[in-house]
């Protein structure tokens, strides 16, 4: 190994990498935990070492230079690289203590996990765990996340997967809602409805229009990427969402549209990176979302 051949600090590479990626300074900042000031600085500092333009600076933001491109797929790989060594080492803590992070969306951040992790601070106070809300999958080989709560089976093959339950979706809405638009009684009456839309594309109108509707894109004058948000809506009787069944039932302010709709199920799947479940305090994060969660 020619170690004098290596003439860059890897800190400058990454911030490079992730200003690449992410499409921006800020961007870059925000996923580092950095400045963005100081993210300019190592990618003007990783430019000097390696005597090239990464980067046009112009109106409208970063464009890649021809050099930057020709770089970015090295650098991924030792960005990958650096990822299994961080998993290699935090696979073999034995330690109760140090960070977890959980990745999980709106609702079972805000809903179902401040219960449970009222119990882990019980049971270890030293773990110090982070949440991240997000109904994007986090990447949990660049350590996005150690834990990952989602609602479909991984298919990489370095991630385990254990199955906690179905959650039934249910259609709610006000009662007044439901009473302005002529108390519906079969999923044909909800054609005049209008519903709450969630995620993108045409999703939840495909889904809802198998069974027995005829929506079009006029059902769904409202939109958020935000269950609570959508929830918030719902509540304030601007029309129908899809909620799960166990909050739905649970609020007073709403009722099923439909009570006598078969739910829409849900799989909630716990995952986590195989070489992480030898560390110790990630088993003992693991098992008890596992266990509180299939509880629900």
């Amino acid at each position: 190994m020619d170690w004098s051949g290596i003439n860059f600090d890897w800190n400058r590479a990454r911030a490079f990498l992730a200003t690449a990626e992410e499409g921006s300074l800020s961007a870059a900042a925000r996923v580092l935990g950095l400045t963005q000031p100081t993210v300019g600085r190592q990618v003007d500092a990783l430019e000097k070492e390696l005597g090239i333009a990464l980067f046009e600076r112009s109106g409208r933001g970063l464009t890649l230079t021809p050099g930057g491109l020709e770089l970015l797929p090295h650098l991924r790989a030792m960005a990958e690289a650096a990822g299994r060594v961080s998993l290699a080492s935090f696979g073999q803590s034995q330690e109760l203590a140090g960070n977890v992070t959980i990745s999980a969306s709106e609702i079972n951040a805000a809903i179902y996990l401040p219960p449970i992790i009222a119990r882990l601070r019980r049971l270890a106070p030293a773990i110090t765990v982070r949440i991240v809300t997000t109904n994007a999958p986090s990447d949990l080989y660049r350590r996005e996340a150690d834990i990952a709560i989602r609602n479909f089976r991984p298919s990489e093959p370095d991630l385990i997967a254990r199955k906690i339950a179905d959650i039934p979706g249910r259609l709610y809405a006000t009662p007044a809602y439901l009473k302005s638009i002529g108390t519906p009684r079969r999923p044909a009456d909800l054609n005049r409805a209008d519903f709450i839309d969630i995620g993108a594309g045409d999703e939840l109108m495909n889904m809802l229009n198998k069974r027995g509707m005829t929506l079009r894109r006029r059902n769904f004058p409202l939109h958020s990427e935000n269950f609570l948000v959508m929830w918030e809506l719902v509540k304030h009787g601007l029309g129908i969402g899809v909620m799960d069944g166990h909050v739905g039932d649970a609020e007073p302010l709403v009722v099923r549209a439909l009570p006598e709709m078969a739910p829409i199920m849900f799989p909630t799947w716990l995952v986590a990176h195989r070489d992480l479940m030898s560390n110790v305090r990630l088993r003992l994060v693991f098992d008890l979302l596992a266990r509180e969660l299939g509880r629900i």
